[in-house]
């Protein structure tokens, strides 16, 4: 169905709910899929550059359901009984049930008690003039709680087949576990996350760690060292970088050549921010207080295997080469911001000035794209630049040097007006391209924090599509003081009113093989599986916190730094399909719950 925004006024930003308690979205020409007949209130809440909301709500009629012979159920629990209720579509003619424990049902909806506590997968099969189908469902029968906190909470045969990869951020622990919640394997460190972790296509492990001393206090998502450990947990690499003047933070990533690529910030002085065409007066009060800057720059290392870590630099790409203000016509860079979105304005803010929180690599393009916290913006850079015209203006493939190729979420980063273009993008973190096996190719995907968006205590994830052309490049502006196209998001997600989603900062998304997108809502470490319409197909709430294990029925701590997170954080989780290469060759040994 096709719903069209008529509200006058020109608003900036839409928000749709479409009465059937899974779906959501953000554009203003919407289209969503209803999977049963009925009757739907639609409500849509437009709301203007200056802040003023008008909601109108209207009923639409779903007059056919699907046609297509499609198993499905629900269940609600009292104690050990499971009440089912198949919700079927496609005329079905008979159910067989299986419950997990040995024992079936041939009814459309039975009842069935389970004599043990447990995680059991019930099944529905249902036939039809078409043929049958099947789906599954856990069932968590757990009399010993009044209701289950953290663990597993949803898993269905939607979701797709694989591996969970998460580090609780204030532990040392990486888990690897299957889709029923259970460990298949776990890597320990000599410390925490700092942030992200990844399982490499060869079984070892990225992982990005949290040094606590250093002189460079970002103040959020300190790293300062990267290790490889093997599949069976032996630390094979690692690289130091927590320096006077640099520290690796938040993400690293893995190269096709086997280089990593570093998020790094770099110490500028006041002084140096002054000479660059700095208004000073616009940043807040700890650049003055401590006299410094950290921007960010790029640092490519290829590792030292052969003596255990470190490594040579062999690319960099620094934020500092590639700035234009329009504050002092005596200082560099001075210009019209509005004319050059290819470069970065001097705008104040924080000490930790853009803030980056993850980098991603596109082998295909040979671009990195970088996501900006503080500008509510991904940037795209090209890789294919040597240093030398990484630090310039032009050169590589695109011939625009270290310059930015592209950029989308806020144009008035790049002077324009939120009037002519309204802010996307609202401290996001994870901005990443949706890879080549996945619907969606080529789009870029984010978790959208939300902060000081109209809608408060909403966190969202969203898909655009660049525009990309043929050449690798992107289509430019139409004209100086227009912003980069598209407009508007392919695709949102909001949470709705059963599993709401909020997260103040960290998290990320990652699109699937099967079209879902697995979510970490970090803050509260809300993991889950949201197929393409919102449903949750699996969901999962991290029980490992800063103190150990999370007693199955107890609320994990409120982290006393951050009043929205709790200490089961987590800050970014990927899902890896079985035929994934870390896979091959090697039989995974399921064990048991991390907490029951």
């Amino acid at each position: 169905m096709t719903f069209t925004d008529t509200s006058t006024h020109s608003p900036t930003t839409w928000a749709w709910s479409f009465g059937d308690g899974k779906g959501t979205s953000q554009v203003q020409h919407p289209k969503y899929i209803y999977t049963a007949a009925g009757t739907y209130t639609v409500t849509l809440t437009a709301t203007s550059a200056g802040g003023t909301s008008s909601t109108v709500s209207k009923s639409v009629t779903v007059s056919s359901a699907a046609s297509v012979l499609t198993a499905a159920f629900t269940h609600t629990l009292s104690g050990r009984i499971a009440t089912f209720t198949s919700t079927a579509t496609g005329s079905p003619t008979a159910h067989a049930w299986t419950f997990g424990d040995g024992t079936t049902a041939a009814v459309a909806s039975p009842s069935h008690t389970y004599t043990a506590d447990g995680i059991y997968t019930a099944t529905l099969t249902v036939t039809g003039a078409t043929g049958t189908s099947s789906y599954s469902q856990s069932v968590i029968i757990n009399t010993a709680v009044a209701a289950r906190t953290v663990g597993l909470m949803v898993n269905t045969s939607k979701a797709l087949d694989g591996y969970t990869l998460f580090a609780p951020k204030q532990n040392k622990m990486t888990y690897l576990i299957n889709n029923e919640g259970k460990v298949v394997k776990q890597w320990n460190s000599a410390y925490s996350p700092g942030q992200s972790v990844y399982l490499l296509e060869n079984g070892h492990l990225l992982h990005t760690c949290m040094i606590t001393s250093g002189a460079l206090g970002t103040g959020g998502g300190e790293g300062g060292r990267v290790e490889e450990y093997d599949w069976d947990g032996n630390l094979i690499w690692y690289y130091d970088l927590n320096t006077a003047t640099q520290r690796q933070h938040h993400d690293a990533k893995m190269l096709p050549n086997g280089n990593v690529l570093l998020l790094v910030v770099e110490k500028k002085t006041y002084a140096e921010c002054v000479s660059a065409g700095f208004d000073m007066t616009k940043f807040q009060p700890d650049v003055a207080t401590q006299q410094m800057l950290l921007p960010e720059c790029l640092i490519e290392i290829k590792p030292d295997y052969a003596h255990g870590s470190g490594g040579t630099v062999v690319w960099e790409w620094h934020v500092w080469d590639h700035l234009i203000q329009d504050f002092d016509a005596t200082k560099s860079g001075y210009g019209v911001v509005a004319n050059h979105p290819e470069l970065i304005d001097c705008v104040g803010g924080p000490l930790f000035w853009n803030h980056g929180n993850s980098v991603d690599y596109h082998p295909g393009l040979d671009q990195i794209a970088i996501s900006m916290r503080n500008h509510s913006e991904t940037w795209i850079i090209d890789h294919s630049t040597t240093t030398a015209e990484a630090a310039s203006h032009s050169g590589g493939k695109r011939g625009k040097g270290g310059d930015l190729l592209y950029r989308w979420g806020n144009p008035s980063m790049y002077g324009i007006a939120k009037t002519l273009a309204p802010q996307k993008y609202w401290q996001q973190h994870d901005t990443e391209w949706i890879k080549s096996d996945c619907p969606g190719a080529g789009n870029i995907t984010c978790f959208d924090n939300g902060l000081n968006r109209s809608l408060t205590n909403a966190s969202s994830v969203e898909e655009f599509t660049p525009p990309l052309t043929a050449s690798g490049s992107y289509t430019p502006p139409t004209a100086a003081g227009q912003p980069y196209l598209p407009l508007d998001y392919t695709w949102t997600y909001w949470g709705d009113t059963t599993y709401p989603m909020y997260s103040e900062n960290i998290s990320g998304a990652q699109r699937l093989p099967n079209g879902n997108t697995i979510i970490c809502s970090g803050g509260t470490g809300d993991l889950r599986e949201v197929s393409y319409l919102g449903e949750v197909v699996w969901k999962y709430t991290c029980p490992v916190q800063a103190n150990g294990l999370v007693t199955q029925g107890s609320t994990p701590i409120t982290d006393p730094t951050h009043a929205s997170e709790t200490l089961n954080s987590v800050f970014r989780i990927y899902k890896y399909p079985p035929s994934y290469g870390a896979f091959t060759g090697r039989t995974l040994t399921v064990g048991d719950y991390i907490v029951k």
